[in-house]
């Protein structure tokens, strides 16, 4: 995976720092979140993934709920995530169950 490292630029062109405590990696793996115990599920794909948290795509995120728990390909255990931003394609999450934690 190839690692995130360089600077943001914001709205308004002003250059800062990368402000996550993880390292982000890019990534292209499909993605189920589940929710309602089970009962609801959409799938999306995963575009950069770090310890702490992910970037979600989908078709339309308005349907993404707040808190749900996400299964990633290629891994054996769904992650319980909460939403921080969405865009109406895109889904900033974190993980509250961090690995090694």
């Amino acid at each position: 995976m190839e690692a995130i490292t360089k600077k943001s630029i914001g709205l308004d062109g002003t250059v800062f720092d990368e402000r996550r405590a993880d390292l982000r990696h890019r990534v292209f793996k499909g993605a189920t979140l589940t929710f309602n115990r089970g009962y609801g599920a959409l799938e999306g794909l995963v575009r950069n993934l770090s310890n702490g948290g992910a970037l979600l795509k989908f078709g339309d995120a308005s349907a993404v709920p707040s808190r749900f728990d996400l299964t990633i390909a290629g891994e054996s255990e769904a992650r319980k995530a909460r939403v921080c931003w969405r865009r109406q394609t895109e889904v900033g999450v974190a993980f509250e169950d961090r690995p090694g934690e």
